[in-house]
C-alpha cells in the first residue's frame, strides 16, 4: 500500500495560525521576508483565504526562476490545487507567499508562483544543497533529502523499478509532511519525495524523476517553463 505524505495541520496549530494571519487589532513590526528552499516547511490553505485544522503541511522541492523570471518553485501535487495559498511554515504570520498554479496528479508534482517582493529564496536548507537539476538517480547511487518532518536522511536508490520512466524509488526514511521533499545526489536535484511503501521510513520511497517534471512543465508553455533553481 502506497501512502502520500501530506499532513494535515492540527486544530491547535491552525487556530494559532489564524489568530497570527488575522492580528489582534495590535500594530506590529513587518517581520523580514521568509527564507525558503528546498527542503522548507509549507503550509496550504485548504479554501482561498481560509485556514483551519484542514490545512496541509507539505516540503517545497525546490524553488528558482522560470524563463519568463517568475518566481516559482514546486511541491507534490497532492499538497494543493491551483489557488491554493501557501505560507511558510517557520513564519505563517508572514502572510500568503504564493500560491499553486498548476497540479499534475498523474505525475504527482505541482508548480507555486511566488510573490518575490515577500519570500527570500536560498539553495540550501539544512544539510542540503541544490546547485542544479539532473537525470534520475541509479542504483547503486546514495540519495538524500531535506523534509520539513524528518530533515536530511540518505539512503541507497535503487532505480526505476517498474520500468516506468517517471519514477525512482530508493531506501530513505520519509514520513508525513515530507511530500514534495527535494531528493538530491549530491547537490543535483534528481527527483522529490511522493509516497511510501507500506511503513513510514522502513517502506520503499517513491518519488517522481526531476526530469520527468521539467519536461512536463517545458511542454506546457505555462508559469514555470525553462525554470532554473536559485
Amino acid at each position: 500500500m502506497f501512502r502520500k505524505l501530506a499532513q494535515a495541520a492540527s486544530a491547535v496549530f491552525a487556530v494559532a495560525l489564524s489568530t497570527a494571519l488575522l492580528g489582534t487589532g495590535t500594530a506590529a513590526a513587518d517581520p523580514a521576508r521568509p527564507v525558503l528552499g528546498g527542503g522548507s516547511g509549507l503550509i496550504i490553505s485548504s479554501e482561498s483565504g481560509q485556514m483551519s485544522e484542514y490545512a496541509i503541511q507539505c516540503t517545497l522541492t525546490t524553488i528558482g526562476h522560470d524563463g519568463a523570471g517568475r518566481l516559482v518553485g514546486l511541491t507534490a501535487g497532492h499538497c494543493g490545487t491551483p489557488g491554493h495559498e501557501v505560507y511558510a511554515e517557520q513564519d505563517p504570520g508572514a502572510g500568503v507567499l504564493g500560491r499553486f498554479v498548476h497540479s499534475n496528479q498523474d505525475l504527482d508534482y505541482a508548480v507555486l508562483e511566488f510573490d518575490p517582493g515577500r519570500v527570500t529564496p536560498v539553495n540550501r536548507i539544512g544539510n542540503l544543497s541544490i546547485t542544479g537539476v539532473g537525470a534520475p538517480a541509479q542504483f547503486p547511487n546514495i540519495v538524500c533529502k531535506e523534509g520539513r518532518t524528518t530533515g536530511n536522511t540518505c539512503g541507497l536508490a535503487y532505480g526505476d523499478i517498474f520500468a516506468s520512466s517517471m519514477e525512482t524509488w530508493s531506501q530513505m526514511c520519509v514520513m508525513e509532511g515530507d511530500s514534495g521533499a527535494p531528493v538530491v545526489v549530491g547537490s543535483t536535484l534528481v527527483g522529490m519525495v511522493n509516497a511510501y511503501l507500506a511503513i513510514a521510513c522502513f517502506g520503499p520511497e517513491v518519488g517522481t524523476n526531476m526530469t520527468t517534471i521539467m519536461g512536463d512543465i517545458d511542454s506546457r508553455h505555462g508559469i514555470g517553463a525553462g525554470y532554473r533553481p536559485i
